[in-house]
């Protein structure tokens, strides 16, 4: 059996909540993302998991905290993708001055090219194999999309099929070898 990594995405902020782009603001979570944050407790504390690791942020520390998870190590490379001058836009925003950009095929000035979004992950998805055991973590909406790209094989790009929502969970796996998505978009019950 090879090891299983179950990605819980932080909970909702006010810039989630109105689609701006979060890459390195660091901002609290609303008072329903901490609500979410807790409820996800429940199903995460049963299990007993090898290594727990968050991204460096606010949003997905608190939340690890929240769901039980207090000594959760900090990875860097879990950070949200730096989205450099688009920081703080909306999609619709951008594509005032950029039609049809979205982050999976256009530059992002200032910010992340996808292959440097794809190399950090990549290097959490080897720390993940390594210990062949299950493995958490608490991180953001694009990189958790690449991190399960990346996981089965998938160019970076192709996080784009993969919709997240926040205060959710997903598991990846392995069948026989062969990467699997277990369970992906599980959301707490209230």
């Amino acid at each position: 059996m090879g090891a299983t990594l179950v990605l819980v995405r932080h909970g909702q902020t006010e810039w989630s909540l109105a689609g701006r782009h979060t890459g390195r603001t660091d901002i609290e979570l609303t008072a329903a993302g901490e609500a979410t944050a807790k409820a996800l407790a429940p199903a995460l504390a049963d299990v007993d998991f090898d290594l727990v690791l968050t991204s460096p942020r606010l949003r997905a520390r608190r939340t690890a905290a929240l769901a039980g998870f207090t000594e959760a190590t900090v990875e860097d490379d879990l950070a949200e993708w730096d989205y450099g001058d688009y920081e703080g836009l909306t999609t619709p925003q951008i594509r005032e001055s950029v039609p049809g950009w979205t982050i999976w095929d256009h530059p992002v000035p200032g910010g992340e090219t996808p292959d440097k979004v794809g190399a950090r992950l990549d290097r959490v998805v080897e720390r993940v194999r390594a210990t062949g055991g299950r493995v958490l973590v608490f991180a953001h909406g694009h990189s958790l999309r690449v991190l399960a790209a990346r996981w089965l094989g998938l160019p970076v790009q192709d996080g784009r099929i993969f919709d997240l929502d926040t205060a959710t969970y997903s598991v990846l796996g392995d069948d026989r070898g062969q990467p699997v998505v277990q369970r992906w978009n599980v959301g707490p019950t209230l």
